[in-house]
């Protein structure tokens, strides 16, 4: 299901917050940054049949006057082609890619039709109506989808009747001004799906770790490549490389390395999401390993326009433009908003040494667009009452679910099956 960005505007014009943000039923809790690899590096690369652009940020952390980085160039490069961009933009589009966790939470096995239609995402002094009636309260309301996304809680509708649509908005905490429900009519006669939005204070956080400022350098080549050999000379051992690509028409990959998808959609242990850090590294290092060092992986392939779901806010026009992709109009006059932006991302990420990578990366743009990310779920079991005959056969299929999530996360890292399973057993999620 693909959002209509379309609705956002209105929606968070017409939508004013009632009560406090709370908890919804599933949404994404972590990602793996760059931040969590030694000796590591991001570089973005801009590509647009043959107009390039570089931006490279480095976890360089001596004195500036120490700082010293060589970038090889196909051609003369006049001053207009160098510039230095904000760190956070960089970091903006690292955290919008990263692989990431995803948590939901089992529905009432006795009661999946309230479920759906309320959620968990109820103000506490709502005043809710009686289960009997909700299904009429809310008719053709449907919640698509719900996730954390930096500091909003964002939940996906779709709605057949605007009337029902007003309903859950206001029972939710939305303060919706005089006139809403006609507007809300037309876009629900449109078959629009609606992104509703909370902002969360208590999720805003700074930056945690420091760059100097990235510099880039633009210029016109038919080759489409990224220098490595040069970063290998004075190395200590492997480094870890992050490369977001953008382009206009698709994914990019290797032409002379392997380019592999690392696993994903995998169900894990809930335990991961105190530990997610340790997780990915594990899972990633097997990944490396399994390939003999010599491979490509890919994190995240995805149309700008949108995310699901999304591991930070989506990056507007003038943005995409300051890291090379000139192409999405986004100047520093620019007013596009965020959204619908006209360019696809690719997440490569190669761990390096001159043994096992002793050419420079040569690349590709595709036309691939099928969506791509290292998304990984949590399940949080039903903790209430379930004596309905639905809510036993739930009971009883744990037991099986619990040893597939052992399972999968014991291949994926090389983690010890009895360690796995006496730290689900803490969770009280104890596999047979």
């Amino acid at each position: 299901m693909t959002p209509l960005r379309t609705t956002v505007a209105a929606i968070a014009i017409l939508a004013q917050l009632a009560t406090t943000a709370n908890a919804f039923c599933g949404f994404y809790v972590a990602k793996a940054d760059t931040t969590l690899f030694n000796k590591s590096s991001k570089v973005v690369l801009a590509w647009d049949g043959g107009d390039t652009a570089i931006t490279m940020a480095s976890d360089f952390e001596g004195a500036p006057k120490d700082f010293a980085v060589v970038i090889p160039v196909p051609t003369s490069i006049e001053r207009d082609q160098i510039s230095v961009v904000d760190a956070k933009t960089i970091d903006h589009l690292d955290a919008y890619t990263a692989p990431r966790l995803v948590e939901y939470r089992d529905p009432d096995p006795c009661a999946p039709a309230m479920s759906m239609a309320v959620g968990s995402a109820m103000s506490r002094n709502a005043a809710l109506p009686a289960p009997q009636a909700a299904a009429e309260r809310y008719r053709g309301v449907a919640v698509e989808a719900t996730y954390a996304v930096g500091e909003y809680d964002i939940v996906i509708l779709s709605a057949k009747e605007s009337g029902g649509l007003v309903n859950w908005l206001t029972d939710n905490g939305y303060k919706l001004p005089r006139g809403a429900g006609p507007v809300l009519g037309s876009y629900v006669k449109q078959a629009m799906h609606f992104f509703v939005a909370k902002v969360a204070l208590d999720r805003m956080e700074a930056q945690g770790f420091q760059y100097l400022r990235p510099l880039q350098v633009r210029y016109r080549s038919a080759k489409f490549m990224l220098p490595l050999r040069l970063g290998t000379v004075n190395a200590d051992g492997p480094q870890d490389l992050v490369v977001l690509a953008l382009t206009r028409h698709g994914r990019v990959e290797a032409t002379n390395y392997l380019t592999v998808k690392l696993p994903t959609g995998d169900e894990v242990p809930t335990f991961v999401r105190d530990d997610f850090g340790r997780f990915y590294k594990a899972m990633f290092e097997r990944a490396v390993a399994r390939e003999g060092m010599q491979a490509v992986f890919l994190e995240y392939a995805w149309d700008m326009g949108w995310c699901d779901p999304c591991a930070a806010a989506p990056m507007t026009a003038a943005e995409l433009a300051a890291l090379g992709a000139r192409w999405t109009g986004g100047g520093e006059a620019s007013v596009r908003p965020q959204g619908a932006q006209d360019a696809f991302v690719t997440r490569l990420h190669v761990r390096y040494d001159a043994a096992h990578f002793p050419e420079d990366l040569m690349l590709m743009e595709t036309r691939d667009r099928d969506n791509f990310q290292g998304r990984y779920v949590l399940r949080q079991t039903w903790k209430g009452e379930a004596s309905c005959p639905a809510g036993i056969e739930y009971r009883a299929g744990l037991a099986s679910r619990f040893a597939q999530q052992a399972n999968n996360l014991a291949v994926l890292t090389g983690w010890s099956r009895d360690e796995i399973k006496s730290r689900m057993a803490a969770s009280s999620e104890t596999p047979p």
